[in-house]
């Protein structure tokens, strides 16, 4: 009886008072103790709801049906399809929605729609690789700060190839706690690579010059990740530089002049397809008569060696005891004597390599220069205080 009269009222009732009285039909049907026939009758009532011309109407249904679990499926699953303002909410909120019905919503709904599912809690893998592979960048904005979501590693690495240029993206994923580091590193390279676009298209640093400094940059912060990660994250992160076409003889002797030693085994060991511990017995065997053939073996090319070669020389008489900056800051005196080595050697075409070791002779340089004259500054300050006790 309340139903046909629900149903004959409605067709002159204002779109507020349609919205009212929806809102008390739909909580009746959830939390009412209603006979079979009463509640199928009302299942009816709510499912011609759908048909109501004002979004005003379906959207006060979609409020009071999205959060329960004994809402009728059809109309969630008519709801979900409806315009974005209704459908968001059961989107968002529903627990009648399966892992498909989210996913179909993603590839076929609008930018509110992926941003409503991006947000929901818990929010399964399956979901999330689709609003990666396919959501708009406030989409992937909220999943990435959706601590509930459950986002696999090539789900972050597919977020970071299509939106990694953006600044709030970038921020978001830094702050997402376990983020891999080959996905940090993949960070790192869109950032240098934003900024290089960034003052080419400015004329501030002609193109060329632009991307060296950008790649010299993401390297020396590559080596600083590597150095910060813990020994189960070097590997995956060497096979990522080894795949993305980063892991050069250029990163690898930064990595050994600055005393990285297991990034500069562990890519070794990747580019030669030995283990790391037959890797190690080679550097660090003193007679020094294998390592040639593990580095012919990694497929490095012919003219770096000379300096590899100097610089584990050094390595082995202790020459990276005792230096500041842990391992991640090029060694100067290394460097130097690397430089001076080389410069010595009469091999064909020693002129790129020495001028990769001038630019990191100038880099080391700089660096000394800035933690001496922190530790003086920091002195300075102290006397003060000493003085005045």
């Amino acid at each position: 009886m309340i139903v046909r009269q629900f149903l004959q009222w409605q067709r002159t009732a204002s779109a507020a008072d349609r919205a009212d009285a929806t809102t008390a039909l739909a909580r009746g049907y959830l939390y009412s103790d209603l006979s079979p026939d009463d509640r199928a009758a009302t299942e009816g009532a709510l499912i011609m709801v759908l048909d109501d011309p004002s979004p005003l109407v379906r959207t006060a249904l979609a409020q009071a049906l999205a959060f329960s679990e004994l809402s009728p499926p059809p109309v969630i699953v008519a709801l979900a399809a409806d315009q974005p303002e209704v459908a968001s909410w059961v989107l968002e909120y529903s627990p009648l929605l399966v892992d498909a019905d989210l996913v179909d919503a993603v590839a076929t709904g609008g930018p509110q729609a992926q941003v409503a599912i991006a947000n929901r809690a818990p929010l399964p893998c399956a979901v999330s690789a689709a609003i990666a592979e396919v959501g708009t960048a406030e989409a992937c904005l909220v999943l990435i700060e959706n601590a509930e979501a459950e986002i696999a590693p090539v789900s972050l690495d597919r977020t970071v190839a299509r939106y990694g240029h953006l600044a709030a993206i970038r921020e978001a994923m830094l702050a997402r706690e376990g983020l891999p580091a080959p996905t940090r590193q993949a960070l790192v390279v869109k950032l240098s690579e934003t900024l290089a676009g960034f003052v080419t298209a400015r004329a501030w640093l002609a193109e060329d010059r632009a991307q060296r400094v950008a790649k010299e940059a993401c390297e020396k912060a590559t080596v600083s990740l590597v150095a910060a990660s813990p020994d189960s994250e070097i590997p995956p992160l060497v096979r990522h530089l080894r795949e993305s076409g980063q892991l050069t003889a250029g990163l690898i002797l930064r990595a050994l002049l600055s005393g990285n030693v297991d990034l500069f085994e562990q890519a070794l060991a990747e580019l030669s397809g030995l283990s790391l511990a037959r890797v190690s017995a080679l550097v660090h065997d003193k007679r020094g008569n294998g390592f040639r053939a593990l580095y012919d073996r990694a497929g490095l090319p012919a003219s770096p060696y000379a300096a590899f070669r100097e610089a584990i020389e050094a390595m082995r008489e202790g020459g990276f005891v005792g230096d500041l900056g842990g391992e991640t800051r090029l060694r100067r005196r290394m460097i130097e004597r690397v430089l001076t080595r080389c410069a010595d050697d009469t091999i064909a075409d020693i002129e790129p390599l020495l001028t990769l070791l001038r630019r990191f002779a100038a880099e080391a340089a700089r660096e000394e220069a800035r933690l001496l004259c922190r530790d003086l500054a920091a002195d300075e300050e102290v006397e003060p205080r000493r003085a005045a006790a």
